[in-house]
């Protein structure tokens, strides 16, 4: 067997010569192939051959586009229309260096009432001497001042706590009337008041319609439950005082409160009976149907001396609230205004805020510390 280069077994077996041709072979062949594929072998080379000489290639012709020229856009003429700026007025104050006040009451009503302190001061004392000729509230006799009066009781025993005073059953008349055995001085005096407090009370209905107070002093529906609230407030307004406990005032929206309304509503009816049951005693005989409506002759002497309880009564708890409220709500009642209210709180007529201007200098903050019509100071 012929091998490459010699006969199997002989030690040219493997002819070297070959092996080296192969192998020139292949790095010729790979020596081609990198030429092949390189820059320089895709190039042609003429000789001879200048830049201008090049042949030309082949550029596909692309058609040129047609060139649309720009219409010119015509901007939208659009309207300037200058903006207004909105004219700042300046805010002038018209109120400045016064006061705002509050009308509380009219006129008149200011006049009765002031007119209404002697008035019913002349009408007490003149009818304590009259009462005292023929009492009406009478009792058993005592064995040891020999009174039957229960006012002659009272200032027998006012009268023992007085030093130097003679406890005697004359003692209140005398000092709280125009004296014993006074009688036909006591009746003089006392029609001559009387007739005064008519006029005075015509006086005070007038201002009640003119300055629509009236409408402060109608009944409501919730004044009820606001009379209650208000008597547990004054039943317990002292005691949580000393416990320093707060003890909130309810909330008034008008300008009293119910117990106040009612109070003030009740004096013209008070002051009616009072001169229906006078009249009825001091003609019985003429005005026959007038005592009929009391009963009898006693009966209008108990209505009659009841109302001026009832005045006295009423008097009492006015003057302590008035002092406690401060001299703001008397002075409403002297001047008419007050400088403490709110906004449909407080006022006189119909019961809204009546702006009063007065020159002078601007009024000090109220002090947190005192009531205000909302919360039912007295007036």
């Amino acid at each position: 067997m012929r091998a490459l280069g010699g006969n199997v077994g002989d030690g040219d077996f493997f002819d070297i010569g070959l092996v080296d041709e192969i192998v020139d072979c292949a790095i010729a062949h790979a020596a081609g192939a990198q030429y092949k594929y390189s820059h320089a072998g895709r190039m042609v080379i003429y000789p001879h051959m200048t830049d201008a000489d090049e042949p030309a290639v082949d550029v596909p012709v692309v058609a040129d586009e047609p060139i649309v020229e720009e219409v010119p856009i015509e901007k939208a003429i659009v309207e300037e229309v200058p903006v207004e700026e909105p004219i700042v007025e300046e805010v002038v104050d018209p109120h400045a260096g016064q006061r705002l006040v509050v009308v509380k009451h009219h006129a008149l009503v200011r006049l009765s009432h002031w007119l209404n302190v002697p008035i019913l001061f002349g009408m007490i004392v003149s009818g304590l001497s009259i009462y005292w000729a023929s009492p009406v509230f009478l009792h058993k006799p005592n064995p040891v001042t020999h009174s039957r009066d229960y006012l002659a009781d009272l200032g027998i025993s006012i009268a023992r706590h007085v030093p130097g005073a003679t406890a005697d059953p004359s003692w209140f008349y005398n000092h709280f009337g125009l004296g014993v055995f006074n009688l036909a001085g006591g009746l003089r005096w006392h029609w001559l008041f009387v007739y005064l407090f008519i006029a005075n009370g015509i006086l005070y209905l007038l201002g009640l319609v003119l300055g629509r107070g009236y409408r402060a002093l109608l009944p409501r529906r919730s004044m009820l439950g606001e009379s209650l609230a208000m008597v547990r407030y004054y039943a317990g307004v002292v005691p949580m005082k000393i416990a320093r406990r707060p003890w909130p005032h309810p909330e008034i929206t008008t300008k009293y409160n119910a117990l106040q309304r009612g109070a003030y509503a009740s004096m013209p009816v008070a002051g009616a009976l009072a001169i229906a049951s006078g009249w009825a005693m001091h003609k019985p005989v003429q005005l026959w149907w007038l005592e009929r409506i009391f009963g009898s002759y006693d009966g209008a002497r108990i209505v009659h001396f009841i109302v001026m309880i009832y005045f006295v009564l009423f008097l009492i708890p006015h003057l302590i609230l008035v002092l406690v409220d401060g001299w703001d709500t008397m002075r409403s009642m002297i001047v008419g205004w007050s400088e403490r209210g709110e906004l449909g709180v407080g006022g006189g007529v119909s019961e809204k805020t009546a702006e009063l201007l007065i020159d002078a200098t601007p009024a000090p903050t109220p002090d947190a510390l005192l009531p205000t019509p909302a919360t039912g100071g007295a007036e």
